[in-house]
């Protein structure tokens, strides 16, 4: 019961933050890091999500789990910016996931092959 607690307050902070990177979609990019990226979406969100990543993959391997805490956010705030710029509802995502769940992974990636 508490891991779906977790699961739901997660979602719903992740939510909260897409709300506001939502939010700043149009605003000046002299005001907004988010606008910035956003004045440059597709490539720069991109960018900066494939930068977080690879500091996530960094951190991991060098076992800091303080800096791959910080990493983490990072990498998810980027994530929800690309998002954003693509116009996805990140419920979709949480859908997808759910569609997914109790479906071993192995099994789901085969099926994304036919």
């Amino acid at each position: 019961m508490a891991d779906q607690i977790n699961k739901v307050d997660l979602r719903h902070s992740l939510d909260r933050l897409y709300d506001v990177i939502a939010s700043r979609k149009n605003g000046s990019p002299e005001d907004s890091y988010t606008a910035q990226l956003f004045a440059k979406a597709p490539e720069n969100p991109a960018r900066k999500l494939c930068e977080e990543a690879t500091e996530v993959l960094i951190e991991a391997l060098n076992h800091n789990k303080v800096k791959l805490t910080a990493e983490s956010a990072d990498l998810l705030y980027h994530l929800l910016v690309v998002w954003a710029a693509a116009d996805i509802d990140p419920q979709d995502v949480w859908q997808e996931l759910d569609r997914r769940q109790g479906t071993s992974g192995l099994v789901e990636k085969q099926s994304r092959k036919l």
